[in-house]
């Protein structure tokens, strides 16, 4: 490539951390794209004859078609795919090959497919969170009735719904797709023209190659345009708390399956066995999930930690971007997929839900606002004489439910019968009406609004 400057080939050390073709070529297809949009305008523009444009349209459509058909030779010593298609374009086409590159750089070049690689991946991505919300709000839809304990700490606080509980991931799930939707308009800037950093001599009419290519408009800045990879850290960050948000939900998935839970059986499809326990059903996609957050964030930080130092404009170190990146996507696509098929496929069991709402005095709450509500005692008082009935329970080995009229009044003597009304737990859930609570009138009325907004 550069044969007029140097005497000597590169060591063989040099090639292979010089090389990028074993990671670059899935950008084959965002390539080819922006070439020809890159072509047609050179034509357009009168920079280039228009048969030599013809010519490199077609010879790029042959080479597209090679790739994908798996007939294409990927050659280390052309460093990367840029190079790798120009070199075969040339073979079929002859020296107007040579020509494409006029008034554009390597820079803005795998600047330009990146950000296209990047869109093209949050586009996708988009549709596979649709479906993983899909199937949270079927199985929410499914369960707005069923009562279950709701935790802080890992305590045992409120009874709450499975439903409801499900919808608080479809809420998550929908910030995520926010945030690559956010990020996504950011990218949706063109760095082709801004050439090696400082723009070309040749007459490029940027703004249609832009449109050619689906962006919003060029890049404001040829420095910035070859140099910034801020878009790749945007997704990653979105993909790390993406990720986060998953490995949140297989925790939960992975503590419901288990005996001293037993709130859901997950299918077949994904879980394991054990090579010596024959009785175990081991939810390894779950816990793969958790483990693989650690990868995305990693990628997130191996990216940011390659630009922190760099001056303008470009940088070799630049292409340690795609990697992370890449691997990122490809972890985060797989988890998704997984995710989805293990809430459409797993088996709530609402007996063993409303079994465990029967310990650690979960309408404690539910007393508390009884005595405001009825007796006029200022929250706090409330709170101190609910404390003190909760310890008698506790000693009696019963639930606030079972405790004697007779036990509670030794701590508030105005009590009455009426207040055993509030304590059963699906009173408790059914009482929860205010906005984004968990009566299941306002779980179904939040599914209603959640099909709307999100599917």
């Amino acid at each position: 490539m550069w044969g007029g400057r140097f005497d000597l080939g590169p060591a063989e050390a040099m090639q292979r951390i010089n090389a990028s073709i074993d990671f670059d070529r899935r950008l084959y297809a965002q390539d080819i794209a922006a070439s020809k949009a890159h072509c047609n305008m050179l034509v357009a523009q009168g920079i280039i004859p228009r048969e030599d444009g013809a010519a490199i349209c077609e010879g790029l459509d042959t080479i597209a078609r090679e790739i994908a058909e798996g007939r294409f030779t990927f050659r280390r010593d052309l460093e990367d795919i840029h190079m790798n298609i120009e070199a075969r374009l040339r073979e079929l086409i002859g020296e107007a090959a040579g020509r494409l590159h006029t008034a554009r750089s390597r820079n803005d070049q795998v600047a330009t497919d990146f950000r296209l690689w990047v869109r093209d991946t949050i586009d996708a991505l988009d549709e596979a969170l649709r479906a993983l919300q899909a199937a949270l709000i079927d199985q929410a839809e499914t369960h707005a009735d069923t009562v279950m304990p709701g935790t802080t700490h890992l305590q045992p606080a409120q009874p709450v719904t499975f439903g409801h509980h499900l919808l608080a991931y479809v809420e998550m799930i929908g910030r995520d797709r926010s945030r690559l939707r956010d990020a996504r308009a950011r990218l949706n800037e063109c760095p082709l023209g801004a050439a090696a950093l400082a723009g070309t001599s040749f007459p490029v009419d940027r703004a249609a190659t832009a449109a050619a290519l689906g962006f919003d408009r060029p890049m404001a800045n040829s420095m910035d345009a070859v140099s910034d990879r801020d878009f790749a850290l945007d997704f990653l960050a979105a993909a790390a708390i993406l990720a986060m948000h998953l490995s949140r939900l297989a925790e939960e998935l992975v503590l419901w399956c288990t005996p001293a839970y037993g709130f859901i059986t997950l299918s077949d499809a994904y879980t394991t066995g054990s090579s010596i326990m024959p009785q175990k059903r081991n939810p390894d996609a779950a816990e793969l999930i958790r483990a693989k957050t650690g990868r995305i964030a990693g990628a997130f930080q191996t990216l940011l930690t390659v630009m922190k130092g760099l001056p303008l404009a470009y940088g070799k170190d630049m292409q340690e971007d795609k990697e992370p990146v890449f691997d990122a996507a490809e972890t985060l696509n797989l988890a998704v997929a997984a995710m989805t098929g293990m809430i459409r496929d797993m088996t709530a069991n609402p007996a063993a839900m409303r079994a465990a709402t029967e310990a650690g005095f979960l309408t404690a709450t539910d007393l508390a606002d009884w005595l405001v509500r009825v007796l006029g005692l200022p929250f706090r008082d409330a709170h101190h004489v609910t404390g003190a009935i909760v310890r008698r329970a506790e000693a009696r080995g019963c639930d606030l439910a079972e405790l004697p009229l007779a036990e509670m009044q030794a701590v508030e003597p105005r009590i009455t019968e009426a207040v055993y009304e509030v304590l059963s737990v699906e009173r408790a859930v059914a009482s929860r009406t205010s906005a984004g609570g968990t009566a299941p009138d306002q779980v179904r009325s939040a599914i209603a609004q959640a099909r709307e907004r999100f599917l």
